[in-house]
């Protein structure tokens, strides 16, 4: 009987409502295992994550028996959820609409891990303002800057 293959690497990227700083340092590491548990329920391979203070990157070995904006709406969903029942914040924690994603190849693995596990150092060089429309000229993705996430660098 034939079997079903694919080699499919994602890189989602969305932000906390209103690009607020609103993600805490000391609980990253928290969030980044509940994160990687959501994908893991999706049948996805976490390949790395990171969690900025306005922002997210994601970036997985994807099953394509899974529709993307039900992956993305269920994680940013139940993070949320998860993140407002803990408490670490006065107001109330909600992603921003919208995402960003990305497909890389095999060879690219390497690199998009190191990437991602780097943003803090990154951004000390560039904005997320910056970083968000410099993928979006890489991979060619035509846009309309009135529907960009809130940028307010």
């Amino acid at each position: 009987m034939a079997n079903t293959y694919h080699q499919i690497y994602l890189h989602f990227v969305f932000v906390v409502k209103s690009r607020q700083q609103l993600i805490p340092k000391k609980h990253k590491e928290e969030l980044h295992k509940y994160i990687t548990g959501l994908v893991q329920n999706r049948r996805a391979k976490m390949l790395a994550v990171h969690c900025m203070p306005d922002h997210t990157h994601l970036f997985v070995g994807f099953n394509p028996a899974v529709f993307i904006p039900d992956f993305v709406k269920e994680v940013k969903v139940e993070s949320n959820e998860f993140i407002n029942n803990k408490n670490w914040m006065k107001k109330k924690f909600q992603w921003q609409e919208g995402y960003g994603v990305f497909s890389y190849s095999n060879s690219h693995i390497d690199r998009v891990v190191k990437y991602i596990h780097n943003q803090e150092e990154h951004h000390k060089k560039r904005t997320f303002r910056a970083e968000y429309i410099r993928l979006l000229k890489k991979f060619e993705v035509d846009y309309d800057r009135r529907y960009l996430f809130d940028f307010f660098d």
